[in-house]
């Protein structure tokens, strides 16, 4: 690697660590988890240097610890921290299990304790998760031919970008210090998204609506901007998706803490 192409790379990378120094205010997505950088996904992490920073993964593992540590995904003491495992870590679950999505399509209009149609968890780093989820409410949702010929695919009874956007949200805004899984329903009638944690100090769900946005989790954040998510920005989310569908309906339950979306299907 050339000299100019170090100096462009380190200056990428102070800069993004700039963003993050350390305040009276402690993130779950900072805390340490127990593994080390050994549980890096190395050719995950490797293509992600490439395309964001141009260079490579470094050749050792003492280069490779400060570069974690340079970019916030790891402590000193050489552990991965919760960002750093479900950004680009190998089978984050073994070390935090419940850190998932649990996906159940059931029949009728309410939960059954035995009988589904169709069920999946979806494990593994958050873009995994993401794409995992996507594709079990695609295919669980009904398809609309519309004015495309017999032989198209035809489009999803909802849009798909609804869902985008608030899979996202439910997976960079969620409470990590509880351990909990997402949980995604489908019933005939509706879609659940269920979000270990209530909103975060003073947001209400006015506020959201307004497009009102606090940070619970910063370097996750930081991070799916750069491509990893389609996440497009602090607080347009979740107006986006409703003015994309206005069957949308939010629930803020402080007392059980966690936040559920329900998306309303038609007809």
């Amino acid at each position: 690697m050339s000299s100019t192409h170090e100096e462009n790379s380190d200056s990428r990378l102070t800069i993004h660590d700039s963003l993050f120094k350390p305040n009276s205010q402690l993130f779950a997505d900072e805390l340490p988890v127990n593994a080390g950088i050994e549980k890096i996904d190395k050719l995950i992490f490797r293509d992600f240097l490439r395309q964001e920073y141009g260079t490579d993964l470094p050749d050792n593992s003492f280069e490779l610890l400060n570069l974690l540590k340079n970019m916030n995904l790891a402590t000193d003491n050489g552990k991965l921290n919760l960002a750093g495992l479900f950004l680009f870590g190998d089978n984050p679950q073994v070390i935090k299990p419940q850190f998932m999505i649990k996906a159940i399509c059931y029949p009728g209009l309410d939960i059954h304790p035995t009988s589904f149609l169709d069920s999946e968890d979806f494990s593994g780093i958050l873009t995994q998760q993401f794409s995992g989820a996507m594709g079990f409410i695609s295919r669980n949702l009904h398809k609309i031919q519309g004015n495309n010929g017999v032989n198209s695919l035809g489009k999803m009874e909802i849009p798909a970008s609804v869902f985008e956007e608030l899979i996202v949200n439910a997976l960079i805004h969620r409470d990590y210090l509880i351990s909990a899984s997402i949980r995604l329903f489908i019933f005939d009638d509706r879609i659940e998204i269920i979000s270990p944690g209530c909103l975060p100090n003073t947001l209400t769900v006015a506020k959201i609506l307004a497009g009102n946005s606090i940070i619970r989790n910063p370097i996750i954040v930081s991070f799916v901007t750069k491509n990893l998510l389609p996440y497009r920005g602090i607080g347009s989310g979740i107006k986006r998706a409703v003015k994309e569908w206005s069957g949308i309906r939010f629930n803020n339950d402080i007392e059980g803490n966690l936040f559920k979306v329900t998306v309303f299907r038609k007809g």
